[in-house]
Protein backbone atom coordinates (compact mmCIF):
# COMPACT_ATOMS: atom_id res chain seq x y z
CA UNK A 1 0.00 0.00 0.00
CA UNK A 2 1.74 3.69 -0.64
CA UNK A 3 2.62 5.73 2.00
CA UNK A 4 0.73 8.79 1.79
CA UNK A 5 3.19 10.53 4.34
CA UNK A 6 5.77 10.00 1.63
CA UNK A 7 4.21 10.22 -1.61
CA UNK A 8 1.88 13.81 -1.14
CA UNK A 9 4.30 16.19 -1.92
CA UNK A 10 4.97 14.53 -5.25
CA UNK A 11 3.19 15.53 -8.06
CA UNK A 12 0.11 13.20 -9.10
CA UNK A 13 -0.48 11.29 -12.36
CA UNK A 14 -3.19 9.61 -13.38
CA UNK A 15 -3.71 7.54 -16.76
CA UNK A 16 -6.22 4.09 -17.44
CA UNK A 17 -6.66 1.72 -20.23
CA UNK A 18 -10.14 0.00 -21.27
CA UNK A 19 -10.42 -3.75 -20.89
CA UNK A 20 -10.29 -5.47 -24.28
CA UNK A 21 -8.48 -7.93 -23.62
CA UNK A 22 -4.72 -8.94 -23.07
CA UNK A 23 -2.65 -6.09 -23.48
CA UNK A 24 0.17 -6.35 -26.68
CA UNK A 25 3.76 -4.66 -27.40
CA UNK A 26 2.07 -1.66 -28.52
CA UNK A 27 0.58 -1.12 -25.03
CA UNK A 28 3.66 -1.76 -23.42
CA UNK A 29 5.91 0.13 -25.17
CA UNK A 30 3.11 3.17 -25.46
CA UNK A 31 2.21 3.24 -22.38
CA UNK A 32 2.67 0.60 -19.93
CA UNK A 33 6.91 0.39 -19.75
CA UNK A 34 6.53 4.60 -18.82
CA UNK A 35 4.00 4.09 -16.00
CA UNK A 36 6.77 1.54 -14.93
CA UNK A 37 9.30 4.44 -14.89
CA UNK A 38 7.09 7.26 -13.17
CA UNK A 39 6.40 5.04 -10.28
CA UNK A 40 9.14 6.37 -7.94
CA UNK A 41 9.03 10.06 -8.90
CA UNK A 42 5.35 10.36 -9.12
CA UNK A 43 2.14 9.87 -6.95
CA UNK A 44 0.66 7.46 -9.47
CA UNK A 45 -3.03 6.27 -9.70
CA UNK A 46 -3.62 3.77 -12.53
CA UNK A 47 -7.11 2.63 -13.68
CA UNK A 48 -8.91 -0.07 -15.57
CA UNK A 49 -11.65 1.83 -17.50
CA UNK A 50 -14.31 -0.89 -17.00
CA UNK A 51 -17.04 1.51 -17.39
CA UNK A 52 -15.44 3.05 -20.62
CA UNK A 53 -15.71 -0.22 -22.31
CA UNK A 54 -19.74 -0.02 -21.46
CA UNK A 55 -19.67 2.64 -24.55
CA UNK A 56 -18.89 0.40 -27.29
CA UNK A 57 -19.54 -3.18 -25.83
CA UNK A 58 -22.89 -2.70 -23.82
CA UNK A 59 -24.75 -5.14 -25.96
CA UNK A 60 -22.59 -8.09 -24.48
CA UNK A 61 -20.75 -6.93 -21.22
CA UNK A 62 -19.45 -11.05 -20.86
CA UNK A 63 -15.95 -9.98 -21.68
CA UNK A 64 -15.69 -7.20 -19.51
CA UNK A 65 -14.75 -8.80 -16.01
CA UNK A 66 -12.31 -11.42 -17.12
CA UNK A 67 -10.60 -9.39 -19.49
CA UNK A 68 -10.07 -6.58 -16.49
CA UNK A 69 -8.17 -9.63 -14.55
CA UNK A 70 -6.05 -10.11 -17.30
CA UNK A 71 -5.10 -6.06 -17.82
CA UNK A 72 -4.17 -6.38 -13.98
CA UNK A 73 -2.56 -8.95 -14.39
CA UNK A 74 -0.83 -7.57 -17.44
CA UNK A 75 -0.03 -4.39 -15.17
CA UNK A 76 1.60 -6.70 -12.64
CA UNK A 77 3.66 -7.97 -15.16
CA UNK A 78 4.79 -5.22 -16.65
CA UNK A 79 6.17 -4.00 -13.23
CA UNK A 80 3.46 -1.39 -11.80
CA UNK A 81 3.67 -1.70 -7.72
CA UNK A 82 0.79 -2.01 -5.82
CA UNK A 83 2.97 -0.58 -2.98
CA UNK A 84 4.23 1.97 -4.93
CA UNK A 85 0.88 2.59 -7.19
CA UNK A 86 -2.59 2.98 -6.57
CA UNK A 87 -4.15 0.31 -9.31
CA UNK A 88 -7.53 0.38 -9.34
CA UNK A 89 -11.31 -0.71 -11.20
CA UNK A 90 -12.72 2.27 -12.69
CA UNK A 91 -16.36 1.20 -11.41
CA UNK A 92 -15.55 -0.42 -8.22
CA UNK A 93 -15.22 3.63 -7.28
CA UNK A 94 -18.74 5.40 -7.15
CA UNK A 95 -17.72 8.75 -7.78
CA UNK A 96 -16.99 8.09 -11.64
CA UNK A 97 -20.51 7.65 -12.10
CA UNK A 98 -21.39 11.08 -10.45
CA UNK A 99 -18.81 13.63 -11.52
CA UNK A 100 -19.80 12.97 -14.99
CA UNK A 101 -23.18 13.48 -14.10
CA UNK A 102 -22.28 17.25 -12.78
CA UNK A 103 -19.69 17.94 -15.49
CA UNK A 104 -22.17 16.52 -18.08
CA UNK A 105 -24.83 20.01 -17.01
CA UNK A 106 -22.05 22.24 -18.18
CA UNK A 107 -20.68 20.58 -21.12
CA UNK A 108 -21.46 22.13 -24.72
CA UNK A 109 -22.54 19.55 -26.89
CA UNK A 110 -20.84 20.78 -29.40
CA UNK A 111 -17.42 20.12 -27.53
CA UNK A 112 -18.60 16.53 -27.80
CA UNK A 113 -19.42 16.11 -31.02
CA UNK A 114 -16.08 17.83 -32.55
CA UNK A 115 -13.86 15.48 -30.47
CA UNK A 116 -11.51 13.74 -33.17
CA UNK A 117 -12.30 9.66 -32.20
CA UNK A 118 -15.83 10.33 -31.90
CA UNK A 119 -16.69 10.21 -35.85
CA UNK A 120 -13.44 8.06 -36.20
CA UNK A 121 -14.81 5.87 -33.72
CA UNK A 122 -18.18 5.46 -35.52
CA UNK A 123 -16.55 5.22 -38.93
CA UNK A 124 -14.34 1.94 -37.71
CA UNK A 125 -17.17 0.43 -35.66
CA UNK A 126 -19.81 0.87 -38.11
CA UNK A 127 -21.14 -2.70 -37.26
CA UNK A 128 -22.02 -1.15 -33.59
CA UNK A 129 -24.78 0.94 -32.86
CA UNK A 130 -22.94 4.30 -31.03
CA UNK A 131 -25.60 6.20 -31.53
CA UNK A 132 -26.07 6.41 -27.62
CA UNK A 133 -25.56 9.56 -24.77
CA UNK A 134 -23.13 6.92 -23.58
CA UNK A 135 -21.04 7.30 -26.37
CA UNK A 136 -21.21 10.79 -26.93
CA UNK A 137 -20.92 11.61 -23.51
CA UNK A 138 -17.77 9.51 -23.68
CA UNK A 139 -15.17 12.38 -23.58
CA UNK A 140 -16.83 14.03 -20.24
CA UNK A 141 -16.53 10.44 -18.14
CA UNK A 142 -12.97 10.85 -19.77
CA UNK A 143 -12.51 14.39 -18.18
CA UNK A 144 -13.85 13.11 -15.23
CA UNK A 145 -12.03 10.12 -14.39
CA UNK A 146 -9.05 12.96 -14.64
CA UNK A 147 -10.06 15.36 -12.61
CA UNK A 148 -11.44 13.28 -9.56
CA UNK A 149 -7.56 12.69 -8.19
CA UNK A 150 -6.70 16.25 -9.10
CA UNK A 151 -3.51 15.15 -10.72
CA UNK A 152 -0.98 17.71 -12.12
CA UNK A 153 0.20 15.35 -14.84
CA UNK A 154 -1.57 13.27 -17.30
CA UNK A 155 0.92 10.81 -19.04
CA UNK A 156 -0.11 10.35 -22.74
CA UNK A 157 1.22 9.85 -26.47
CA UNK A 158 0.79 12.62 -29.05
CA UNK A 159 -2.33 11.27 -30.47
CA UNK A 160 -4.14 11.30 -26.71
CA UNK A 161 -3.31 15.25 -26.16
CA UNK A 162 -7.03 16.22 -27.67
CA UNK A 163 -8.96 14.54 -25.15
CA UNK A 164 -6.34 16.09 -22.61
CA UNK A 165 -6.96 19.53 -23.52
CA UNK A 166 -10.72 18.83 -23.35
CA UNK A 167 -10.29 17.97 -20.21
CA UNK A 168 -8.62 21.41 -18.95
CA UNK A 169 -11.64 23.34 -21.04
CA UNK A 170 -14.13 21.24 -18.90
CA UNK A 171 -12.46 21.90 -15.82
CA UNK A 172 -11.88 25.58 -16.77
CA UNK A 173 -15.22 25.95 -17.31
CA UNK A 174 -16.70 24.42 -14.16
CA UNK A 175 -14.29 26.83 -12.33
CA UNK A 176 -15.84 29.77 -13.80
CA UNK A 177 -19.02 28.92 -12.88
CA UNK A 178 -18.03 27.25 -9.28
CA UNK A 179 -15.32 28.11 -6.76
CA UNK A 180 -14.40 27.29 -3.23
CA UNK A 181 -12.90 30.09 -0.92
CA UNK A 182 -11.56 31.93 -4.20
CA UNK A 183 -9.67 29.10 -5.28
CA UNK A 184 -10.10 26.21 -8.38
CA UNK A 185 -11.88 23.26 -7.51
CA UNK A 186 -10.41 21.28 -10.89
CA UNK A 187 -6.91 21.98 -11.57
CA UNK A 188 -6.38 21.75 -14.97
CA UNK A 189 -4.03 18.93 -15.67
CA UNK A 190 -1.35 19.38 -17.46
CA UNK A 191 -0.07 16.64 -20.63
CA UNK A 192 3.28 14.70 -19.43
CA UNK A 193 3.85 13.84 -22.91
CA UNK A 194 5.68 10.26 -22.52
CA UNK A 195 7.77 8.69 -25.53
CA UNK A 196 5.77 6.27 -28.17
CA UNK A 197 8.46 4.17 -30.36
CA UNK A 198 6.96 3.91 -33.70
CA UNK A 199 5.80 -0.07 -33.32
CA UNK A 200 4.35 -1.73 -36.10
CA UNK A 201 2.04 -4.83 -36.00
CA UNK A 202 3.01 -7.90 -38.17
CA UNK A 203 1.08 -6.38 -41.25
CA UNK A 204 3.19 -3.52 -41.40
CA UNK A 205 0.60 -1.07 -40.38
CA UNK A 206 -0.12 -0.10 -36.63
CA UNK A 207 -0.30 -2.28 -33.70
CA UNK A 208 -3.88 -2.65 -32.84
CA UNK A 209 -6.74 -5.42 -31.87
CA UNK A 210 -8.80 -4.65 -34.35
CA UNK A 211 -6.15 -5.29 -37.02
CA UNK A 212 -5.10 -8.72 -36.33
CA UNK A 213 -1.98 -7.65 -36.23
CA UNK A 214 -0.27 -8.14 -32.49
CA UNK A 215 2.05 -9.78 -30.78
CA UNK A 216 0.56 -10.01 -27.13
CA UNK A 217 2.77 -9.46 -23.54
CA UNK A 218 1.34 -12.96 -23.16
CA UNK A 219 3.14 -14.91 -26.20
CA UNK A 220 5.33 -17.37 -25.65
CA UNK A 221 8.64 -17.58 -27.28
CA UNK A 222 7.26 -20.15 -29.92
CA UNK A 223 4.21 -18.04 -31.23
CA UNK A 224 6.37 -14.68 -31.34
CA UNK A 225 8.89 -16.40 -33.61
CA UNK A 226 5.93 -18.18 -35.54
CA UNK A 227 4.82 -13.87 -35.72
CA UNK A 228 7.95 -12.76 -37.18
CA UNK A 229 8.61 -15.43 -39.75
CA UNK A 230 5.10 -14.06 -41.10
CA UNK A 231 5.66 -10.31 -40.77
CA UNK A 232 5.76 -8.01 -43.60
CA UNK A 233 9.38 -6.95 -45.02
CA UNK A 234 11.15 -3.98 -46.91
CA UNK A 235 9.07 -4.46 -50.40
CA UNK A 236 12.40 -4.32 -51.88
CA UNK A 237 13.81 -7.16 -51.21
CA UNK A 238 11.48 -9.83 -52.84
CA UNK A 239 14.56 -11.93 -53.48
CA UNK A 240 17.48 -12.99 -51.42
CA UNK A 241 19.76 -11.24 -53.66
CA UNK A 242 17.98 -7.84 -53.31
CA UNK A 243 19.33 -5.36 -51.10
CA UNK A 244 17.14 -3.81 -48.62
CA UNK A 245 16.75 -0.52 -46.04
CA UNK A 246 16.38 -1.10 -42.42
CA UNK A 247 14.04 1.93 -42.47
CA UNK A 248 11.42 1.32 -44.54
CA UNK A 249 11.03 -2.38 -43.22
CA UNK A 250 8.30 -2.73 -39.63
CA UNK A 251 11.02 -5.21 -39.09
CA UNK A 252 13.71 -2.93 -38.93
CA UNK A 253 11.23 -0.90 -36.21
CA UNK A 254 11.02 -3.66 -34.23
CA UNK A 255 15.28 -3.88 -34.06
CA UNK A 256 15.06 -0.04 -33.61
CA UNK A 257 13.34 -0.67 -30.24
CA UNK A 258 14.44 -4.16 -29.14
CA UNK A 259 17.57 -4.97 -30.17
CA UNK A 260 20.74 -4.06 -28.85
CA UNK A 261 23.39 -1.66 -30.69
CA UNK A 262 25.26 -4.61 -31.81
CA UNK A 263 22.70 -6.64 -33.36
CA UNK A 264 21.49 -3.30 -35.06
CA UNK A 265 24.65 -2.08 -36.99
CA UNK A 266 24.62 -6.12 -37.83
CA UNK A 267 21.15 -6.11 -39.20
CA UNK A 268 21.90 -2.17 -41.41
CA UNK A 269 25.06 -3.70 -42.66
CA UNK A 270 23.77 -7.20 -43.62
CA UNK A 271 20.79 -5.70 -44.75
CA UNK A 272 21.61 -2.88 -46.94
CA UNK A 273 24.32 -5.46 -48.38
CA UNK A 274 21.24 -8.38 -48.70
CA UNK A 275 24.62 -10.79 -46.55
CA UNK A 276 21.53 -11.82 -44.53
CA UNK A 277 17.90 -12.89 -45.22
CA UNK A 278 14.82 -11.42 -43.84
CA UNK A 279 14.52 -14.72 -42.20
CA UNK A 280 17.86 -14.52 -40.40
CA UNK A 281 16.88 -10.58 -39.70
CA UNK A 282 13.32 -11.76 -38.03
CA UNK A 283 15.22 -14.53 -35.92
CA UNK A 284 17.61 -11.64 -34.13
CA UNK A 285 14.16 -9.40 -33.91
CA UNK A 286 12.33 -12.07 -32.08
CA UNK A 287 15.86 -12.53 -30.25
CA UNK A 288 15.03 -9.20 -28.83
CA UNK A 289 11.44 -9.37 -28.27
CA UNK A 290 11.77 -12.29 -26.03
CA UNK A 291 14.24 -10.71 -23.93
CA UNK A 292 11.66 -8.32 -22.78
CA UNK A 293 8.62 -10.68 -22.77
CA UNK A 294 10.66 -13.22 -20.58
CA UNK A 295 10.73 -11.23 -17.23
CA UNK A 296 7.43 -9.74 -17.67
CA UNK A 297 5.61 -13.56 -18.53
CA UNK A 298 7.67 -14.77 -15.21
CA UNK A 299 6.33 -12.09 -12.79
CA UNK A 300 2.93 -12.18 -14.43
CA UNK A 301 2.65 -15.97 -13.82
CA UNK A 302 3.77 -15.53 -10.30
CA UNK A 303 0.17 -13.24 -8.93
CA UNK A 304 -2.71 -15.99 -8.61
CA UNK A 305 -6.13 -14.54 -9.52
CA UNK A 306 -7.28 -14.25 -5.53
CA UNK A 307 -4.43 -12.07 -5.50
CA UNK A 308 -5.08 -9.76 -8.25
CA UNK A 309 -8.52 -9.32 -6.90
CA UNK A 310 -7.26 -8.66 -3.59
CA UNK A 311 -4.75 -5.88 -4.82
CA UNK A 312 -7.56 -4.22 -7.08
CA UNK A 313 -10.21 -4.04 -4.16
CA UNK A 314 -6.91 -2.55 -1.68
CA UNK A 315 -6.55 -0.33 -4.65
CA UNK A 316 -10.06 0.80 -5.62
CA UNK A 317 -10.78 1.33 -1.35
CA UNK A 318 -7.78 4.18 -1.55
CA UNK A 319 -9.48 5.59 -4.88
CA UNK A 320 -12.54 5.98 -3.39
CA UNK A 321 -10.82 7.91 -0.21
CA UNK A 322 -9.24 10.19 -2.75
CA UNK A 323 -12.20 10.67 -5.30
CA UNK A 324 -14.41 11.83 -2.39
CA UNK A 325 -12.27 14.25 -1.20
CA UNK A 326 -12.66 15.89 -4.62
CA UNK A 327 -16.50 15.48 -4.72
CA UNK A 328 -16.61 17.02 -1.05
CA UNK A 329 -15.59 20.19 -2.66
CA UNK A 330 -17.31 20.15 -5.93
CA UNK A 331 -20.63 19.50 -3.78
CA UNK A 332 -19.59 22.51 -1.39
CA UNK A 333 -18.86 24.86 -4.64
CA UNK A 334 -21.81 23.54 -6.67
CA UNK A 335 -23.76 24.55 -3.18
CA UNK A 336 -25.52 20.96 -3.22
CA UNK A 337 -24.32 20.65 0.89
CA UNK A 338 -26.91 20.86 2.88
CA UNK A 339 -25.90 23.40 5.85
CA UNK A 340 -27.61 23.29 9.80
CA UNK A 341 -29.15 19.72 11.09
CA UNK A 342 -32.16 18.05 10.26
CA UNK A 343 -35.08 18.53 12.22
Amino acid sequence: MPDQATTTFRPRVLSGMRPTGKLHLGNYMGALANWVKLQDNYECYFFIADLHALTTDYADTSAIAPNTLEVALDFLGAGLDPEKSTIFVQSQVKQHYELPLLLGMITPLGWLERVPSYKEMIENLAHKDLTTYGFLGYPVLMASDILLYQPQFVPVGQDQQAHVELTREIARRFNQFYKLADREVLPEPKVLLTPSPKLPGTDGRKMSKSYGNTIQITDPEPVVRQKLKTMVTDPARVRRTDKGDPDKCPVGDLHKVFSTPETLAKVYEGCRSAGIGCIECKGWAADGLVQVLNPIQERRASFTEPQVVEILHAGSGRARKRAEQTMQEVHTAMQLTLTGAAS
